[in-house]
């Protein structure tokens, strides 16, 4: 298993369910959740970049109405 350096936004403080973040191979972003954290997805920068950008726009509202 790789050794990951994970990463947590300062703006979780001490709070539960929190997203990591880790740089992976292949310039990979690699994201876990507090919760489970043996469960780790990856991405690429710029699906990130535009999964970011979405939320940004309210384009995923509608998943918690």
């Amino acid at each position: 298993m790789v050794a990951h350096t994970w990463q947590k936004s300062s703006f979780s403080g001490d709070a539960a369910n929190c997203i990591y973040l880790a740089g992976g191979a292949d310039s990979a972003i690699m994201i876990r959740e507090s919760d489970e954290p043996d469960v780790v997805i990856a991405t690429t920068p710029d699906r990130l970049r535009a999964f970011i950008a979405g939320i940004k726009t309210g384009e995923f509202d509608h998943l918690t109405q």
